[in-house]
């Protein structure tokens, strides 16, 4: 089993945090500063909020799978560098209040795709200084 993924970043958290409870039916299932997430049921969905620019019109960060082990992980990262495309794997990266393995890849029109796997919370929105994710990125700075 496995979830689709939308991060959008929003310049208004605690407005979005509100619609989309109201969209969903549903409460943040983690609530941290500058970051919400939902992990709806119904439809499978993981939507992560990420607070940006004040005034700025919502645009879309990055999309993900979410998978439930690393090995789910390492199929995926096989599975897409067999296909031809282009992987870039991290492990036992922080970003997005979150412990996470993950890989990286991107589109035709250059929008960021992970498949990751949560191992445990963490304390930091933003990436590890050491760490690729979503390189070359402009907006998305704090991958989750």
């Amino acid at each position: 089993m496995s979830r689709v993924q939308l991060a959008l970043r929003v310049a208004d958290l605690d407005g979005s945090v509100e619609f989309y409870s109201k969209l969903f039916n549903t409460e943040p299932a983690k609530r941290r500063p500058g970051y919400a997430n939902f992990a709806i049921t119904e439809p499978p969905l993981k939507l992560v909020l990420i607070e940006g620019e004040s005034g700025q019109p919502t645009v879309m960060d990055h999309l993900g799978v979410e998978v439930f082990s690393g090995d789910e992980v390492a199929a995926a990262t096989a599975r897409l560098t067999e296909a031809g495309l282009v992987t870039l794997a991290e492990d036992d990266t922080r970003c997005c209040y979150a412990l996470q393995d993950k890989v990286w890849v991107h589109g035709p029109g250059a929008e960021p795709w992970e498949v990751y796997v949560v191992k445990a919370d963490a304390d930091t929105l933003t990436k590890q200084a050491d760490s690729t994710c979503c390189a070359g990125q402009e907006t998305a700075s704090s991958c989750c």
